[in-house]
């Protein structure tokens, strides 16, 4: 079968609206690609980089615990609040809590300071174990609350490690 010059010039120029059309059409979708990629929201993690003594008192010991917080969305998030249980050598030490808008920068690791008081109780299990490893296990359950473009958001986190006398001592 034949086709006239006409017949395909008129075919061609169809082609190439309709490859227009579909280019213009597409266009828009992959710019709001990027506007999505605002909308999800990818889980930050969190682990104890440091605990700090601050001070001793007949009650306990004041320690900043220092949380390493890694938000890995292309977008800045802000703590609200972040609470934490800490046990020392399977002894509950303590609890911590900072209601303060920390800002969280996009895809990248922030230091999070929290201030603490714990009892002589919880100190006691760690100091036993410092005396015989040079190091303390623990155990800490945190819950960071947290703003984004998609609103608020609780989030809980368990981490499991241990420290070095080094990152004890003042």
């Amino acid at each position: 079968m034949l086709i006239s010059r006409e017949t395909y010039r008129r075919s061609s120029r169809l082609t190439r609206r309709l490859r227009l059309l579909v280019i213009v059409g597409v266009m828009p979708i992959l710019g709001s690609c990027a506007t999505l990629k605002q909308l999800s929201f990818e889980r930050p993690s969190l682990q104890l980089d440091a605990i700090e003594i601050t001070g001793l008192d007949l009650d306990g010991v004041s320690l900043v615990l220092w949380l390493d917080v890694y938000n890995p969305n292309g977008y800045e998030i802000r703590t609200t609040r972040v609470d934490a249980e800490l046990a020392l050598e399977g002894t509950r030490f303590g609890s911590a809590l900072l209601e303060e808008n920390v800002p969280l920068a996009p895809t990248a690791h922030t230091l999070v300071k929290i201030p603490a008081a714990f009892t002589w109780q919880g100190i006691g299990a760690g100091a036993r174990s410092l005396l015989d490893r040079g190091k303390v296990d623990y155990d800490l359950d945190a819950r960071l609350r947290v703003q984004t473009s998609l609103g608020a958001r609780t989030l809980t986190f368990e981490h499991r490690g241990e420290v070095p006398i080094r990152d004890l001592v003042p």
